[in-house]
């Protein structure tokens, strides 16, 4: 017990890990004990907030490796949080993966075309959810990927920095719109389906809607792009896939 009052906590007295550090943010306690005991189990150190503003609270202090947030939160709501994440430079890239009991379509795509790096929905294996985080982290962490730079045109990738850029101006993208951007500089003038796109920039099968990629892609074209509606780089082979191009 003296073991997990310390690695897993309601935050409010600072937290510092050697570890990678997860923020489960739910108002449901039954659900947070329930994550939080499978994260920890899997070698995760855990803090633990009920409400949009206590978490905002951890994230700017604590600096988490990833956030596991519910949407409907009794004050600031789950879209709102990722907003305010997306739109802060010092936690920005911070990977998020939302939870939530709705199962609109519509609710899906709002939070990822906000920033969400994954969604899943309730009511969720909670081995799920470790995997999850797994894969998401293994994204962001990058060991695997040897010290390399990546360019078409304009648009370079460092890979080993987490750096993309289009021209000398750097972009900064979600470690999902990072991948999705590695896996089509690897394939120039290559049409990537949506599943070729999932298991590359996802990192795992995944059961959800096709509209997941849709929405990663617009967000790409929206920082990437000087006209999205336009776009130069990545575009749409209809009912195939996207294709980066490697000239305009």
């Amino acid at each position: 017990m003296r073991t997990r009052q310390v690695c897993a906590r309601e935050v409010g007295k600072g937290f510092r890990s050697m570890g990678q550090t997860i923020l489960v943010v739910d108002d449901d306690k039954q659900i947070v004990r329930l994550v939080r005991a499978y994260l920890e189990q899997a070698g995760y150190q855990v803090l633990v907030a009920h409400d949009g503003d206590t978490a905002l609270q951890s994230i700017r202090r604590d600096r988490p490796d990833l956030i596991v947030l519910d949407l409907m939160l009794p004050d600031k709501d789950g879209w709102e949080i990722t907003r305010l994440v997306r739109s802060d430079p010092s936690v920005a890239r911070c990977p998020i993966i939302m939870l939530t009991a709705r199962v609109e379509d519509t609710d899906r795509i709002v939070g990822l075309e906000m920033g969400a790096d994954d969604y899943i929905t309730k009511p969720f294996n909670p081995r799920e959810v470790v995997d999850r985080v797994r894969a998401v982290l293994r994204r962001m962490d990058g060991a695997a990927t040897p010290p390399r730079h990546l360019r078409i045109g304009e648009l370079s990738l460092d890979l080993d920095r987490h750096i993309a850029q289009v021209g000398n101006q750097a972009v900064d993208l979600t470690p999902t719109e990072f991948d999705l951007l590695k896996a089509f500089m690897e394939n120039p003038d290559r049409v990537l389906s949506r599943s070729d796109l999932i298991e590359k920039g996802l990192g795992y099968e995944y059961g959800g809607i096709d509209r997941t990629v849709d929405s990663h892609i617009k967000n790409l074209r929206r920082k990437l792009e000087a006209d999205p509606a336009h776009p130069k780089y990545i575009e749409t082979v209809h009912g195939v896939g996207y294709r980066l191009r490697s000239a305009s």
